[in-house]
């Protein structure tokens, strides 16, 4: 089981100046917060994807398929359940199927599954100190851009320290797959333990690794990584430009809303 998603290519993506990168995901999020129209939603879920091909990304999305339809099943029913405005076409004792609950719901879903798929396409195209240097650029203040970027880093060191320990307690005869769902929970619980005790420890070591290297001393500590700002990345620029724009025109015309 990979820890880590960076999956490591020479394309046009990869090559990317960071701060292009670290625009581009907030694009994507932008040009998904203003539409609820699922038509309007298919062509940002169709560049993603080809997105995913191009730069060999498709094995992280494949890893996570079942979160996708998760979200995209469970929120869809939720909003049909919930949101009831328009003409019933479907008569039923508890809930009445309408088309409006049913595209509002799968424009939600979808927009949850791109929000998830722009994610998934920057940490697989994106290594960590390109995104602590893409926000640095932006002017984000170091001190927050390490925070941030630390995150991406710790999170699969906890990751495998569970699974190191859910693996010592397997050695040991403890069975986690015995007994329900609530059972097994429980059981899970005991590897809560060791683990929030070791985040502590690595805490501490880091804390103390950062302060004899001065970390806090400079505003903008320098570094001996370079990333020049190519002509691909005014065009790549200009077409995240583009993506904002016209999907703001989308939400702006009424175009993006779901009509009961």
């Amino acid at each position: 089981m990979p820890l880590y998603r960076y999956i490591e290519r020479d394309t046009f993506i990869h090559r990317m100046h960071p701060t292009v990168k670290v625009i581009g995901l907030v694009v994507m999020f932008w040009s998904v917060y203003w539409v609820d129209n699922p038509l309007a939603l298919l062509p940002l879920g169709f560049l993603l994807l080809f997105a995913a091909a191009i730069t060999g990304s498709s094995g992280n999305f494949y890893a996570l398929r079942w979160l996708f339809i998760i979200l995209v099943t469970s929120t869809t029913l939720m909003w049909m359940a919930t949101y009831r405005p328009g003409p019933t076409m479907v008569h039923m004792p508890k809930v009445d199927i309408r088309k409006a609950s049913i595209l509002f719901g799968l424009g939600k879903g979808i927009k949850l599954a791109e929000l998830l798929a722009a994610s998934v396409l920057f940490i697989s195209t994106t290594k960590v100190e390109e995104f602590t240097i893409g926000l640095a650029k932006l002017r984000v203040p170091y001190r927050v851009g390490f925070a941030v970027s630390l995150s991406f880093r710790l999170a699969p060191l906890f990751v495998d320290s569970a699974l190191t320990i859910v693996d010592a307690q397997r050695l040991r005869g403890y069975d986690f797959a015995e007994g329900g769902i609530f059972e097994r929970l429980r059981r899970y619980a005991t590897v809560a333990v060791p683990v929030f005790m070791g985040a502590l420890r690595k805490a501490n070591n880091m804390a103390m690794a950062l302060e004899a290297r001065g970390f806090g001393r400079l505003e903008r500590p320098t570094t001996y990584l370079d990333y020049p700002f190519r002509p691909s990345d005014m065009v790549a620029f200009a077409a995240l430009a583009a993506i904002a724009v016209s999907y703001f025109l989308i939400y702006w015309t009424g175009y993006g809303a779901v009509v009961a």
